[in-house]
């Protein structure tokens, strides 16, 4: 039963019009001259974000007095 289900669903979207499916579709494409300095912010943050952070904790870790150091004195 599950297979007729498919093959229906299958057929079905073969025979859709396709250029139905692109309705609009160019506006979602479109490039202007704030695309390059978008995506490099986008990829800026995403890159520098993990090490802020990483830099961040290993400070707060390298500022954190050691416990086998207080033991000895």
């Amino acid at each position: 039963m599950r297979t007729i289900w498919r093959q229906l669903l299958f057929i079905t979207l073969l025979l859709s019009p396709i250029s139905a499916w692109a309705v609009d579709s160019y506006r979602f494409l479109h490039v202007s001259i704030d695309t390059p300095w978008f995506i490099f912010i986008f990829l800026f943050f995403l890159v520098f974000a993990p090490m802020i952070l990483m830099a961040i904790l290993h400070w707060r870790q390298a500022l954190r007095d050691d416990p086998e150091e207080e033991d000895k004195s």
